[in-house]
């Protein structure tokens, strides 16, 4: 059994032209097993669409009108409570400073606030943005709070400049997400045998003993 399969993953897509790699990854992602739900920001819609995403994954794709529908007041939580992984791939510059400043004027963001699982960011953007300190700034804050940063790779950039910006390929990404909850589930094994060990160490021990890690 695949280590994603009937894994919950928010896929969110921002405003970037990898917006195509990020349907690549939603189709593999799906064909591994996953329950891929994407999110996209404005921005995104003008390079990709849900349609796109629907197809792929064979479920809903959601957008910031979702935002302001009937679900509205629950949405966010749910997949907040939800979701074994939030991947955010592009992620651009933008997108990572509302994060690490903790602003929620979308449904990815405000889906990143309520998210109680891991977060995978793949940036993406333009010459100079990602060396610029304020986005290393951001991006090691978001580092601090465990969030998992991937890529971006060096070479030829949508305005025609060579320069490290490219989001990285999707085969790649799948690999790393796979290497996630592949560590994920060895370390709740581990938890759970010394769980075991615990409580049959002690004689006449009623419960298990809790631990922290």
């Amino acid at each position: 059994m695949s280590i994603l399969s009937d894994k919950h993953i928010l896929l969110g897509v921002t405003g970037s032209i990898a917006g195509y790699k990020a349907a690549d990854l939603a189709s593999k992602l799906a064909q591994a097993g996953a329950k891929v739900d994407a999110i996209l920001t404005g921005a995104a819609e003008n390079f990709v669409t849900p349609l796109t995403f629907q197809s792929v994954t064979s479920r809903r794709a959601y957008t910031d009108k979702d935002l302001w529908g009937n679900e509205a007041h629950v949405l966010h939580v749910s997949f907040g409570k939800t979701a074994d992984l939030l991947v955010i791939a592009p992620c651009t510059a933008d997108t990572i400073a509302k994060l690490a400043h903790g602003l929620a004027d979308n449904l990815l963001t405000v889906s990143a606030l309520a998210a109680q699982c891991p977060l995978v960011i793949a940036p993406a953007m333009d010459g100079g943005m990602f060396d610029h300190p304020a986005t290393q700034e951001n991006l090691a804050k978001l580092k601090e709070r465990g969030a998992i940063i991937i890529g971006p790779a060096e070479g030829h950039l949508a305005s025609g400049l060579t320069g490290t910006g490219r989001m990285i390929e999707p085969a790649e990404i799948l690999g790393h997400i796979r290497s996630h909850l592949a560590k994920g589930k060895l370390a709740e094994e581990s938890r759970c045998h010394c769980r075991r060990d615990s409580g049959s160490a002690r004689p006449g021990a009623g419960h298990h003993q809790s631990f922290i890690w």
